[in-house]
C-alpha cells in the first residue's frame, strides 16, 4: 500500500485546467511518501505548506510536477517530492523518479497544493 498525501479534488481540477496534461492519462492525484507492506501502516503527518515548484518531462510519455513540502523538495530517501502529472500508454508513475534523477527539473511557480494525509 502507498502512504502519502492525496490532492484535494477541487485543487486537482484547478491545477489540471492551469497545466493541461501533456499525455493521454492524467494522474495528478497524490504525493507518495513511502510504501508499506505491514498491517500497521499509519497516515503521514499533515503538511502545512505544499506548492508546485517545478516540472519535468522526458518527451517520451512521462510528465511530473515537483512539489515543495513545508519548503523542501528533498525526500528522506534522497529523491524529489513530486506528483506524476501525466503518462503515455505503457508508461508508469514509478518512472517519474527515474526522470527526476536522470534529467532534473525546471523551476515553475505552479501555486499551492492542498494535500490530505492518506493510505491507499
Amino acid at each position: 500500500m502507498s502512504i502519502g498525501w492525496k490532492i484535494d479534488p477541487e485543487c486537482r481540477e484547478l491545477l489540471l485546467s492551469r497545466f493541461p496534461p501533456r499525455y493521454e492519462r492524467a494522474v495528478a492525484d497524490h504525493v507518495t511518501r513511502h510504501f508499506s507492506h505491514g498491517p500497521d501502516a499509519e497516515a503521514p503527518p499533515a503538511i502545512t505548506h505544499a506548492r508546485i515548484v517545478g516540472r519535468a518531462d522526458d518527451d517520451e510519455g512521462v510528465e511530473t510536477m515537483v512539489v515543495a513540502l513545508d519548503g523542501s523538495t528533498s525526500r528522506p530517501d534522497g529523491g524529489v517530492w513530486h506528483v506524476t502529472w501525466s503518462l503515455a500508454e505503457g508508461r508508469s508513475a514509478r518512472e517519474s523518479n527515474d526522470l527526476l534523477a536522470r534529467k532534473g527539473w525546471e523551476p515553475l511557480d505552479g501555486g499551492p497544493l492542498r494535500l490530505t494525509p492518506a493510505i491507499w
